[in-house]
């Protein structure tokens, strides 16, 4: 005789058990990929800045160490490659990525990115991210997630540009975009300004797509770039007298104690150079009135009004956004530095009345795409004519606003000839302002091109792509 179980019976009836809708497994903690994710959702739903997002979500979550460059890898390196990343999706999806979830789609660009630029395993990659998905969406998103990521291993990142980039022969500037992560629209003004389109421009767009140094300028008269270096360890700047270099992945700066205690603060070797040039220049006459007409959020005026208390001199500030100006308030406390919140092109501030002015203009930013991870497939090319009037405007009101014999430092940071070299030709002919060789106050800083005018490059000078022209008001 056969032992029955004692196991009771499952009672049987007319339909078969429900199936689980929810997760299959609990997912695994992984706060890294997660904040990352959180922050490519926020740039994506509410147009946020990724490096604006991702350092509070770290602070409040407690991330730190390899985590906290985990997900600073990830979200800063999905944002600057979501161009080709979407490419090879698409080829990789048998749906139009338009009508993907927006949360799976964050989620596919971030398991596509340590799929092709890190070396993080191709298994431990599509797992992690599957999780991610089921843990929101539930199973059936996880299993799309997971085809499709498994597409995405059958080639390394070179073999997806052979197949989804424009021809190399026929499109030379779209297939050297596409290979680097960048809009060919971009491309082609970098071509323009380079001009080149060979290697040079190839040069240019590597080293756009490569996680940046961090910058740190120490503030005159506290600080020196020496002292600077061996508190924070890293390196003194090649060019820049108050610049020090940290490496990526160093943490987020504005945690340093230097940079805390106002003794430096987080801004591009570039920017340092060009509000140097400024008052590099000789002047006949009182050199006692400074102005910075586009002032916020402050970093240059920082340096300026440094500099101006060391020199004798008083430093006006001019913002027209209140919240940029509460913030221009704020870090130039102690300085010599009056902040007005107006528009720079009508500040209402006496004519002819300053000896030295900065038009640091609004402009499309195009200079500083690797520190903005997500900017580059924000902006477009229907961007560049309004701001380049309103760039026009700003440098013809400097002119006014400086006195006969004074001098202008016109600064963007892009290299884009329409905001640089257009605006700055167009208004000295309209204004018959002098255009100076700028080259002569960029002391011993190389390969600066043929002049009159200055632009820096990230491959050349490993600095943000600033341009800097600077102008005399004739006497």
């Amino acid at each position: 005789m056969t032992e029955r179980s004692s196991r009771p019976s499952r009672p049987r009836g007319p339909h078969p058990p429900r199936r689980r809708t929810g997760p299959s497994r609990p997912p695994v903690e992984d706060p890294a990929r997660l904040a990352a994710l959180d922050t490519l959702r926020a740039v994506r739903q509410r147009d946020a800045y990724a490096n604006l997002v991702l350092p509070g979500l770290l602070r409040d979550r407690r991330i730190t160490g390899r985590d906290a460059a985990l997900a600073t890898e990830l979200a800063y390196g999905t944002s600057r490659a979501q161009g080709l990343l979407d490419a090879i999706l698409t080829a990789c999806s048998d749906r139009p990525l338009s009508e993907v979830d927006g949360s799976v789609l964050d989620a596919l660009r971030m398991g596509a990115y340590q799929l092709l630029r890190t070396r993080i395993p191709p298994h431990a990659a599509v797992a992690s991210t599957v999780d991610l998905v089921r843990a929101e969406l539930g199973s059936g998103a996880a299993g799309f997630a997971n085809a499709v990521l498994r597409r995405v291993t059958a080639q390394d990142e070179a073999g997806w540009i052979d197949e989804v980039a424009p021809d190399e022969d026929s499109d030379p500037i779209g297939h050297v975009a596409m290979a680097n992560a960048h809009p060919r629209w971009i491309a082609q003004a970098f071509a323009e300004a380079l001009g080149s389109r060979g290697e040079p421009l190839k040069e240019a767009l590597i080293a756009d797509d490569t996680r940046p140094a961090v910058h740190l300028a120490a503030r005159p008269g506290e600080c020196s770039a020496d002292e600077l270096a061996a508190m924070t360890g890293g390196d003194v700047a090649p060019y820049s007298p108050y610049g020090v270099h940290l490496e990526p992945g160093s943490g987020d700066p504005g945690d340093l104690d230097p940079v805390r205690e106002k003794l430096a603060t987080v801004q591009d070797e570039g920017s340092q150079l060009c509000a140097l040039a400024l008052t590099r220049v000789p002047v006949e006459g009182p050199d006692e009135r400074w102005l910075d007409l586009c002032a916020g959020p402050g970093g240059k005026a920082v340096l300026l009004g440094a500099l101006a208390s060391l020199s004798g001199a008083t430093l006006d500030a001019v913002e027209k956004a209140p919240h940029r100006a509460d913030l221009t308030r704020k870090v130039v406390a102690h300085l010599p530095v009056t902040v007005h919140v107006a528009d720079g092109r009508d500040s209402g501030l006496p004519a002819g009345g300053f000896d030295r002015v900065l038009v640091d203009a609004p402009c499309t930013g195009l200079g500083a795409l690797r520190r903005r991870p997500e900017a580059r497939w924000r902006r477009q090319p229907s961007d560049v004519a309004p701001l380049a009037r309103l760039q026009r405007e700003l440098l013809t009101a400097a002119l006014d606003l400086v006195r006969p014999g004074g001098v202008v430092a016109y600064v963007v940071c892009s290299p884009h000839l329409s905001e640089s070299v257009g605006v700055v030709a167009d208004v000295a002919r309209r204004t018959g302002a002098e255009r100076l060789d700028t080259r002569e106050f960029f002391p011993e800083v190389p390969d600066l091109g043929n002049g009159p005018q200055v632009q820096l490059w990230p491959h050349l000078h490993g600095t943000d792509a600033m341009f800097c022209a600077l102008l005399r008001r004739p006497a």
